[in-house]
């Protein structure tokens, strides 16, 4: 319903970026650049100031982000509640999911979901947790699933469950002979790790410093993008990387890869997080409680 320009401006002030904005809006940059001025000519005045490669709000623009803040809630809870009258759960459904969930628990998630609402129409988007959170903050996305919690206030987070990290490596790894590992004992390994941005990694280097360890002091042999790529340079055993139980399970059936608890565990907890609106839509208020009976703690993944 609203302003197909307010939108463009709104993701453009969030990011400060026309780029960021073209890639969270699926958009072209000289499309976001046109958007942006057709809504100055119609204010017949600058939204932001650019210079030196940097952009920023003006006073006027300042003004606008707030009534445009104001205007895109209304418009979504004016769509929300006008579906909910006519009582038709379908429609596109718009998720983003960090690696980790997207892979190995969302698929059984959206196929049980899909069967039961067939109007349904989701659509996956996939990247690291900071990504899909900032989608949902900007409304790109209706829904995100994300490792760890969401500390935007704009987000509402409701942990779904536990997810145990342990030590990943080749049989033939020295690290494959112990029990458990401690965080101090992994110094003088080459170490596999996921790119910044990624949950994984967040939690990770935090388990590390909370242990008295500079994540810095491993020897980071690779920053690699998806929990694939981990899995397959760790079995070459060049190095030993840190990885969800939930991913390596049939890598470890078929003798590839073994997993070392830490000690003290890592366990961090997986998430969904959605815009904090007075009204959602039934679709979405559906598909919110289903992912969390689906995975819930009772559904814990082994």
């Amino acid at each position: 319903m609203s302003d197909r320009r307010l939108q463009v401006f709104h993701s453009v002030a969030k990011h400060l970026s026309f780029t960021k904005a073209a890639e969270a809006l699926y958009m072209t940059q000289p499309a976001v650049t046109s958007q942006i001025r057709q809504l100055e000519e119609q204010f017949n005045t600058r939204l932001f100031d650019r210079g030196q490669g940097r952009i920023s709000l003006t006073a006027a623009g300042h003004v606008a982000f707030k009534y445009a803040e104001r205007i895109l809630t209304l418009s979504t809870e004016l769509d929300n509640r006008i579906q909910d009258i006519v009582g038709e759960l379908g429609g596109p459904l718009l998720i983003g999911a960090s690696t980790t969930i997207a892979d190995y628990m969302l698929p059984r998630v959206l196929g049980a979901f899909k069967a039961r609402f067939t109007g349904a129409l989701p659509r996956l988007f996939v990247a690291n947790s900071d990504s899909v959170q900032s989608r949902v903050a900007e409304r790109s996305l209706d829904v995100g699933f994300i490792e760890g919690c969401s500390h935007m206030p704009t987000l509402v987070t409701d942990v779904l469950c536990d997810d145990e990290l342990q030590v990943t490596c080749a049989p033939s790894h020295p690290l494959a002979k112990l029990k458990s590992v401690s965080a101090q004992s992994l110094i003088g390994y080459a170490h596999i790790t996921r790119e910044p941005g990624s949950g994984t990694r967040e939690v990770v280097d935090h388990y590390l410093h909370n242990s008295g360890v500079s994540p810095d002091s491993l020897q980071r042999l690779m920053e690699l993008g998806s929990p694939e790529a981990l899995k397959g340079l760790a079995a070459t055993g060049l190095g030993f990387s840190i990885m969800s139980c939930t991913t390596v399970a049939n890598e470890m059936r078929l003798g590839q890869l073994v997993q070392i608890p830490l000690a003290p565990p890592l366990i961090r907890q997986l998430s969904v997080v959605y815009p904090k609106e007075r009204i959602h839509s039934g679709l979405v208020s559906s598909f919110v409680q289903f992912a969390k009976q689906e995975l819930g703690p009772q559904a814990r993944p082994s």
